[in-house]
């Protein structure tokens, strides 16, 4: 999940509090006004007068870290709390400009990017976030880590499936103990899929499925795991059962079909993937796999087919309606459908039977 840092300390309340107050103390001259409040002065109504000190104080130009960190915190804080986004991307960004070297540089351009988030400015967000992972070394921020943090928001906002691959990668190699790993492999795994790296998407599905997380949910991704399972099935099958165009693979089933041949019809069915269901089914249902013999439904039987293909057949998928197949069910669509398998070249393109659908159509 994506995390948000709005309001975040590095240090607690009660620290961060008795630094200030010691800072306050020391520079009691400073507490009227230092003539640099400017734009981070602009909107502040709850804590005027402290910001204004705080910022009397930030103009001296501390050099220990802590202090520069308890006031630069504190200001930005105020910001925060005013809902003043612009003021606090200035300020912070300036800051980190100004001292390259402060060791905190990561939080301030996390909360720079976290505004931008909140302002629904993604692609700005991003920056900062790939800036924060190249550029500052992590830092942790209430037990989480900014990289972490900038890399789950980076896969959040982000379509490009090179990018993704780089930061899932990331995610699971660094923060492998930190994230749900089964998660960042399928995600990790369709995004070289969507690149077309077939090889590499394929043997991320198998360590996906080493996870076993079979109720695993993936938006836009009904079945994850039967997904995998499919793919990583269909690659290892023989894919001996697929016919170069759909005219052959129609007068095969039909020739089959007419002469009462049905090893040659338990031959041309799909062996990875295969389904026998009704119309109103879910193909991803455990009872959807067919493990019958065509045997079984055909003797005693006569069994008659159409001479052409159902009128909603289209370029990537066909039906042929038959019938005489049983007393209770007597239609059955012979499901058709062009083989999308990039994977494998050789068959990819080429037609294969996938699936029984029982019934009329609905």
């Amino acid at each position: 999940m994506p995390v948000s840092w709005k309001n975040k300390r590095i240090l607690s309340a009660a620290a961060g509090a008795a630094l200030l107050a010691v800072l306050f103390a020391a520079f009691p001259a400073l507490s009227c006004s230092s003539g640099s409040e400017g734009y981070l002065m602009e909107g502040i109504v709850k804590n005027k007068e402290e910001q204004r000190e705080l910022l009397s104080l930030l103009s001296r130009n501390p050099t220990d870290s802590e202090t520069r960190f308890a006031l630069t915190n504190r200001i930005a804080s105020n910001l925060l709390d005013e809902g003043l986004d612009e003021p606090l991307i200035m300020f912070l960004t300036s800051e980190v400009n100004a001292n390259p070297d402060d060791p905190y540089a990561a939080y301030w351009l996390l909360l720079v990017a976290q505004a931008y988030l909140d302002q629904g400015a993604n692609d700005m967000a991003g920056t900062y976030f790939a800036r924060i992972l190249e550029n500052c070394p992590d830092l942790e921020v209430k037990g989480t880590s900014v990289h972490l943090a900038c890399l789950q928001n980076l896969i959040r906002i982000t379509e490009t499936p090179d990018l993704l691959v780089r930061y899932y990668s990331d995610l699971i190699t660094r923060f492998g103990s930190e994230i749900n790993q089964g998660y960042a492999y399928f995600m990790l795994a369709r995004s070289y899929e969507r690149l077309g790296e077939w090889e590499l998407a394929i043997q991320t599905y198998k360590q996906f499925l080493d996870y076993g997380q079979y109720a695993i949910q993936i938006p836009r991704v009904p079945d994850a795991y039967d997904y995998a399972k499919k793919i990583i099935d269909y690659d290892s099958s023989s894919k001996d059962w697929t016919f170069d165009t759909l005219d052959d693979l129609v007068a095969a089933i039909t020739k089959a079909i007419r002469s009462y041949d049905s090893r040659s019809l338990d031959r041309y069915r799909a062996k990875v993937n295969f389904f026998a269901m009704s119309w109103k089914q879910d193909s991803s249902g455990s009872n959807a796999e067919a493990d019958f013999a065509m045997r079984d439904f055909m003797v005693g039987n006569r069994i008659r087919c159409n001479d052409t293909l159902d009128s909603s057949s289209n370029p990537n998928e066909a039906y042929l309606r038959t019938w005489g197949w049983s007393q209770y069910v007597n239609v059955w669509y012979l499901y058709f459908r062009k083989v999308n398998f990039p994977a494998d070249p050789d068959i990819h393109g080429r037609w294969e039977w996938a699936g029984i659908y029982y019934g009329e159509k609905l």
